[in-house]
């Protein structure tokens, strides 16, 4: 008998092979790092790394919560995260560890935190990746946002009681505070420039002041159409007083300070303090 095309004896002794790379790869990353005993998240560890490229995942109080990756070295983009931590409310560096692998160069076009990323979500749910902890400046298009309850600012805003590392006592220009300001904040602080700023001169009393008392500085320097505003990830100085922020916890315009009300994209609109101030 022969056997005809779409029956079982034709099928039988041909079929399609294909293989998975990328998933052998994804499955050797995520038990090399398994393998592996996560460590604090500190500079005396961090020195300890090798200046190359990898991936890394990190642990809060000992739970994965986020995977990422470092196309240039390891310790470079750990030190970015280790700055951003210790400049957030409800969170210690002590409370964070991370685990690396060294990943060739090459591997990079093959996503190697993509890999990872879709191994573990096949087992649940990675807080950090998609909740906003990895982002950078987002731009002025994005400030007005309304953030999840579970985002990561929303979960872990900025600290204002911070010192401006490096920030010096003495007269100073406004354009050269400003500067200064962004350089020794933990977590971004952008701002407009405007030509007055270099003649506009403010005295800093102490060195490394909190990043609130600079604040109260500038806005009580500056006209009452510049208004500083503290986002839940960052802080931001433009001339468009008063401006309302759906994520804005405090104001600062001229020699008032405002506390906000940050609204969340999961709950019903709350009344915000500003507005009642801007009416």
């Amino acid at each position: 008998m022969t056997a005809t095309p779409g029956s079982a004896e034709w099928a039988a002794f041909h079929r399609t092979f294909t293989l998975s790379i990328t998933k052998a790869l994804r499955d050797q990353l995520a038990v090399g790092l398994a393998e592996l005993t996560p460590a604090p998240l500190s500079e005396e560890h961090i020195n300890q790394l090798e200046e190359r490229p990898g991936v890394y995942q990190l642990y809060l109080n000992g739970a994965f919560v986020y995977v990422g990756k470092a196309d240039k070295t390891l310790p470079a983009r750990l030190r970015e995260h280790l700055k951003k931590i210790s400049g957030r409310r409800n969170i210690t560096l002590g409370e964070l560890s991370f685990s690396c692998l060294y990943v060739a160069e090459d591997f990079s076009a093959l996503a190697p935190e993509q890999l990872l990323i879709s191994h573990h979500k096949g087992r649940g749910n990675i807080p950090w990746n998609n909740g906003g902890f990895g982002n950078k400046d987002p731009g002025r298009q994005r400030d007005h946002t309304v953030l999840k309850r579970d985002h990561f600012d929303a979960l872990y805003p900025i600290d204002l009681d911070r010192p401006v590392r490096g920030l010096t006592a003495g007269e100073t220009t406004l354009h050269a505070l400003l500067r200064a300001v962004k350089a020794g904040l933990p977590y971004n602080f952008r701002y407009a420039s405007a030509p007055d700023h270099k003649r506009t001169t403010i005295t800093v009393p102490w060195a490394e002041p909190s990043a609130d008392a600079v604040f109260r500085l500038i806005s009580a320097a500056t006209p009452p159409t510049w208004q500083i505003t503290a986002l839940m990830g960052y802080a931001l100085m433009y001339e468009e007083a008063p401006t309302k922020y759906k994520s804005a916890w405090r104001y600062y315009r001229g020699t008032e300070v405002i506390e906000g009300i940050p609204q969340q994209a999961s709950e019903e609109q709350v009344d915000d303090p500003l507005e009642k101030a801007v009416e």
